[in-house]
């Protein structure tokens, strides 16, 4: 297994994560996009995840919530603005703890000649000053463990 890239560009107040993926990219879609599949691989292993609402449709919201040993919630939220499947989603990726800092994320599936998947996800926010605190909140150490369990779950299926 390849580690996932994590790529922070300052300049576009961007975050850009790739991973290589040994399956097509129809596969991938479907296990990207299965509400009952997103709590074995989304998010840190040390927390719970429940999908409390996944419409993977233009205009569709999707919500997640996340507990940790102790009972404390961490709650992710967005709407779908653009679904061409198997090829990406767009839309908008809120922690609702932290209310007010909305980020606009583009995952894309490439179909490789060899029949891999490159997943790519790029995660734009309003300002740098979002940007930096999400980075120092630890967000490459948590989405690198999420890309890695969805590159198991992916070998499993």
């Amino acid at each position: 297994m390849a580690r996932p890239e994590f790529i922070v560009s300052q300049a576009d107040n961007e975050v850009i994560q790739r991973l290589l993926l040994d399956a097509p990219r129809e596969r991938v879609w479907e296990l990207m996009t299965d509400p009952e599949l997103i709590p074995q691989w989304w998010g840190p292993a040390a927390l719970t995840t429940t999908v409390e609402q996944m419409d993977v449709t233009e205009g569709g919201k999707w919500r997640y919530v996340q507990r940790d040993a102790e009972g404390n919630e961490h709650v992710f939220s967005g709407v779908y603005r653009e679904v061409v499947p198997p090829e990406r989603t767009a839309g908008t990726f809120e922690y609702e703890n932290e209310p007010g800092d909305v980020m606009f994320e583009v995952a894309t599936l490439e179909e490789l000649p060899d029949g891999n998947t490159l997943l790519t996800i790029r995660s734009r926010f309003e300002s740098s000053e979002a940007l930096n605190a999400a980075v120092e909140s630890g967000m490459e150490a948590g989405a690198t463990e999420s890309l890695e369990r969805f590159e198991e779950l992916v070998a499993r299926s």
